[in-house]
């Protein structure tokens, strides 16, 4: 009875539907046939990425070709390979391999990537945006293919960033996106992205999306291309430079200060971090432009100081109402706008900036007048004061920061540096601006502030230590400051010594290793090749015994101590002298005992291998999360100094008594004997009285010469006169005979 009635069809697989949906698509000739195909592939692209990708890819590239006309088959095509390309996690075919095999078939064939690039000239919002997605997903997978293959294609470059200028956001934000991935390693892309006029379109960007202050992601997101296109790229900043781009610079580093002046509502949190994510994005950029002993550099720096960046970037430092780490990159990018170029070291001592000390409504030296309420001060007073007389420990990062502005202040500037000397001599002298003056700081150390604010003596150290490192005039100016009055019976104590007994008496007191550390790399760096100040530091024998004794000390936690005194004592037995207060040979001996060859040489060993010496480079200078102290010990130039002059501190102390400061002649060190200079000098000496002796015969010898030549000459003109007077007689004989005979 029910033999007639049709029996269900079989179930496909998915594999088989699969199959007959690609074959569909590559032979259908009616377009919603092959549409119709295409919206099959797509309901398993998720699920099944290697079944679709293997039967039908070519067939949907093919497709894009074919029916590029239609919208709404380009569409469906390109969300069918972004689906490929972004497959679920939990599908069975997932992959990477498949974005590999995917990029592959479109960068292996140029005119794939052309395809995709030629979507960008239609108005349609779909073809628009899934192409560049498309060509992001591509980029990833096979990153330098795809930079060939768009760099090649016609105009490929213009229409990414012509999509730039699109107004819906999300087209521009994602070819802003694939432009910021394009960028970061190929140069020649990045010259032909910035002579697209991609700059003044990310500026445009970054103002429509309410700049630094108010603006999200996507105005970092412009600031790391602009990043991309400046690193290291001479022609690119210099394009930057000559289009009259540096005072957009300038506007919105200036913005950042400005805005925080209205007392607007407190922000969200999250708006907050992304505000200061986008200032530091901008200063980054602003250092591409900085980078030392690189092409176009000065040029930079006019540049910046000419249109007012150099400005905003010390008003924004000194800024209150500013974060900590925003300050400190400010201070970072204000000594990298003027290390290295005199002319702006010289000016820069003019700017003014707010006071950073809270009693600072009370007039103090270099105070000029107010700004906004805050007294100003001009630049370098602020800078001391933020290094020296700001103690709390989450500001270090600020602190080094105004350090390293102060170096930079006066870096390969030896007048600059002399006039800073000078002028922190004077105010050590007059006993004005206690706080703020470096010498003042070290030679007459606050003992209460030091436990709680150690980096005050070690800043201070620093900046003497750069003041006076390898400049011998400095360092004969910083020797002739002395503390006592010796018109008031007082004992009249050099500079030197003075630091010396501050560091002793803090290592017998167990002070924090940073102010020892300054101490030492202060003295090391100005005793290194300077006998004068060697032969000072010697004038009080017990400096010796104290610090062999620190160096010996068993229950000593710190190694870092323990290797610079080592190499301090090191220092002064090389450019001790004979004629030392310390003879070398009664230095040799005292080293020798009291501390010990093989204590020396291990002093040292432990100190070089520190993590914090060893690895200085790649440890993070800053202040850690937990507001304790940071582990900085160091400065950087003293890193070097240490590192290029270790093998001969090791060797030191093999050096025989009687060699003295060792040479280098063709590239081999020697060192020189002082009994054969001794000898030498005599010899030189009797030979200097030879000479003046001979010299003197000489003199007496051609005197001699002088008159016989002077009588030989009269006797000469004599007898030539009396030659004449008888050949005149002779002739007039001749004539009166001739005469006769006529």
């Amino acid at each position: 009875m029910f033999s007639n009635i049709t029996s269900a069809p079989a179930k496909q697989s998915v594999s088989e539907t699969i199959t007959i949906l690609s074959g569909r698509l590559s032979s259908a000739t009616l377009l919603e046939d092959r549409r119709a195909a295409i919206l099959g592939l797509r309901s398993f692209a998720k699920e099944y990425p290697a079944s679709v990708a293997s039967g039908a890819l070519r067939s949907l590239i093919g497709s894009l070709s074919k029916d590029g006309e239609d919208v709404d088959t380009v569409k469906v095509v390109l969300e069918t390979l972004l689906m490929l390309f972004n497959p679920n996690q939990d599908s069975p075919e997932a992959s990477e391999e498949i974005a590999l095999w995917l990029a592959d078939e479109f960068t292996q064939r140029q005119e794939n990537i052309t395809l995709l690039l030629d979507f960008l000239e239609t108005n349609d919002f779909y073809s628009r945006l899934y192409s560049l997605q498309l060509l992001l997903a591509i980029l990833s997978a096979r990153t330098e293919r795809t930079e060939i293959c768009v760099f090649t294609a016609p105009l490929g470059i213009s229409r990414l960033v012509a999509a730039l200028d699109d107004r819906r956001d999300a087209v521009r934000n994602e070819a802003l996106t694939l432009l910021t991935y394009l960028t970061p390693s190929s140069p020649d892309i990045q010259k032909l992205v910035a002579f697209s006029n991609v700059f003044g379109r990310v500026f445009e960007i970054i103002a429509a999306e309410g700049s630094l202050s108010e603006g999200d992601r996507i105005v970092e997101d412009c600031l790391i291309l602009l990043a991309n296109l400046l690193r290291l790229n001479p022609s690119n900043q210099s394009l930057f430079r000559e289009e009259g781009y540096i005072p957009q610079l300038a506007k919105l580093l200036e913005s950042t200060y400005q805005a925080g002046k209205g007392g607007e509502e407190e922000v969200a949190h999250w708006a907050q971090e992304q505000r200061n994510r986008n200032i530091y994005a901008l200063l980054a950029v602003i250092r591409l432009f900085l980078v030392p002993g690189a092409v176009g550099t000065l040029q930079n720096q006019a540049a910046f100081w000419q249109h007012g960046v150099l400005y905003h970037a010390l008003q924004l430092a000194f800024s209150h109402d500013a974060e900590m780490p925003i300050r400190a990159e400010a201070l970072t990018t204000c000594a990298d706008i003027i290390k290295g170029n005199s002319k702006l070291q010289e000016t820069f001592a003019q700017l003014q900036v707010p006071s950073v000390l809270e009693t600072s409504a009370l007039p103090t030296n270099g105070q000029t007048g107010q700004a906004n309420g805050t007294p100003a001060v001009f630049v370098i007073d602020g800078l001391l004061d933020l290094t020296l007389a700001v103690p709390a420990s989450q500001a270090f990062d600020l602190r080094l920061a105004a350090c390293q502005c102060i170096k930079a202040y006066f870096f390969n500037h030896p007048e600059v540096r002399l006039h800073f000397l000078r002028r922190a001599i004077d105010g050590h002298a007059s006993g004005v601006d206690e706080t703020a003056n470096v010498l003042t700081t070290l030679l007459r150390p606050s003992n209460d502030s030091a436990p709680m604010d150690p980096y005050r003596h070690w800043f201070a150290a620093v900046i003497v230590f750069h003041l006076i490192f390898e400049d011998a005039e400095a360092k004969a100016l910083a020797m002739s400051v002395t503390e006592g009055d010796a018109d008031s019976g007082e004992e009249v104590v050099t500079s030197i010594q003075t630091i010396t007994a501050h560091l002793i008496s803090g290592l017998a007191r167990a002070d924090d290793d940073r102010i020892s550390v300054g101490y030492l790399m202060l003295l090391i760096g100005w005793l290194f090749e300077d006998l004068d100040g060697v032969d000072d530091f010697l004038g009080e024998g017990s400096n010796i015994q104290a610090l062999a004794q620190e160096a010996i000390r068993h229950n000593s936690s710190s190694t870092i101590v323990q290797g610079l005194c080592a190499m301090l004592l090191g220092v002064v037995y090389e450019f001790s002298t004979k004629d030392s207060p310390i003879p070398r040979s009664t230095l040799h001996s005292v080293l020798t005992s009291r501390m010990g060859r093989d204590k020396y040489i291990d002093s040292l060993n432990k100190l070089r291998s520190h993590s914090f010496m060893r690895n200085f480079e790649v440890i993070p200078q800053k202040a850690d999360s937990a507001n304790n102290l940071p582990d900085v010990y160091f400065d950087a130039t003293f890193v070097d100094f240490l590192k290029d002059n270790y093998s001969r501190m090791i060797r030191a102390i093999d050096r025989d008594p009687g060699m003295e400061i060792s040479v280098v002649a063709n590239g081999i060190q020697k060192g020189i004997s002082r009994e054969m200079v001794d000898s030498l000098r005599g010899q030189v000496d009797e030979k200097e009285r030879a000479l003046q002796a001979a010299l003197v015969g000489m003199a007496s010898l051609n005197g001699k010469l002088g008159q016989e030549q002077a009588d030989h000459r009269r006797t000469k003109e004599a007898s030539a006169a009396e030659l004449a007077r008888i050949k005149n007689v002779n002739e007039a004989m001749q004539r009166h005979h001739d005469e006769e005979i006529k």
